[in-house]
């Protein structure tokens, strides 16, 4: 390396380094220990993570980390420790609500509207093995993925990143250089290195909505299985799509609403009731905005043709 490289390189590491130090020191006092169980469960290291995300102390974590609680305590970083109560739980998306017995309370800013980019700077904060306050960097590695619950359910649009991982990290905050939540950590793949999953931040806040508004969370079910599908330019010229990503309708479920409808295998949802989708998140974003019941227009595309087909989800209930 040449003497007039390495101010460059100082530099950049420098920049990198302060980004990091920025995003940890937003979120860090927001960042808990969840505790189930007694004494004995805390001198293990804990259950899992979680982050604050209002003053009144409302915490998001993972629902497999509660899911056996009988008692939760959670445990801040200036050492205090208070009891907190279940408010609800999703398996669906591997989430879980907490309220933890205290006001006034530092709590982390949600990333708002965007999501996150591949190739975006994360940082993971949580408490794995009882370390309280451990830091991780990576980048987001891909959007949209699948990945399956602890209790065989398939959660989608799920955030692949490089942020390493490890038991205990479940729950914790995936957070952009500002510090603000991208993600809540899930799960990562035992034996692979740099392979770590979060849920979004917009699915983690749409089911914070839901159980804190309704006590459960309604889930329309239209019947499918589908994937985050890349348009071809020319198509979306061609039929004036307002998207450039569609939905791929990969399966129809036997008795769901989509097989009493004339949504098939290989279709591409591009709208719902005319707002734009533009994956998987968008399409369970905007679908659960429409009672369970409520007939909705879905704008497909069929091979080089664009229609409305119509379909009337039922609701999705828990196991």
């Amino acid at each position: 390396m040449s003497v007039g490289a390495e101010p460059d390189s100082l530099e950049a590491l420098d920049a990198y380094s302060r980004a990091v130090i920025g995003a940890v020191q937003r979120v860090g006092p927001a960042v808990v220990s969840v505790y189930v169980g007694g004494g004995e469960e805390q001198a293990r290291g804990g259950a899992g993570s979680g982050v604050v995300v209002t003053p009144d102390g409302y915490v998001l974590t993972n629902d497999h980390v509660v899911q056996s609680a009988a008692t939760v305590s959670v445990a801040f970083i200036d050492g205090r420790s208070v009891v907190a109560d279940v408010v609800g739980r999703d398996q669906a998306t591997d989430l879980a609500v907490l309220r933890a017995r205290a006001t006034a309370l530092p709590c982390a800013a949600l990333l708002d509207g965007l999501q996150p980019r591949v190739g975006q700077l994360v940082v993971a904060v949580g408490n794995p093995y009882g370390f309280e306050s451990t830091v991780s960097a990576g980048v987001v590695s891909a959007l949209g993925r699948s990945l399956r619950s602890r209790q065989g359910r398939l959660i989608e649009g799920i955030v692949q990143h490089t942020a390493a991982l490890n038991p205990g990290n479940s729950g914790g905050p995936l957070v952009d250089s500002r510090g603000s939540v991208a993600g809540i950590n899930t799960a990562i793949i035992p034996m692979a290195q740099g392979i770590g999953f979060a849920v979004p931040v917009a699915t983690a806040q749409w089911i914070l909505t839901e159980l804190l508004t309704q006590g459960r969370v309604r889930r329309a079910y239209l019947g499918i299985s589908g994937r985050d599908r890349p348009l071809d330019r020319r198509l979306v010229r061609a039929l004036d799509l307002p998207v450039t990503r569609a939905v791929e309708v990969m399966t129809r479920d036997g008795e769901g609403p989509a097989r009493n409808s004339d949504l098939r295998p290989g279709d591409l949802i591009v709208a719902v009731n005319e707002a734009p989708v533009d994956g998987m998140d968008a399409l369970y974003r905007h679908v659960s905005r429409w009672p369970p019941g409520s007939t909705l227009t879905l704008r497909i595309v069929r091979r080089t043709r664009s229609l409305d087909v119509q379909i009337t989800p039922t609701e999705l209930r828990a196991p």
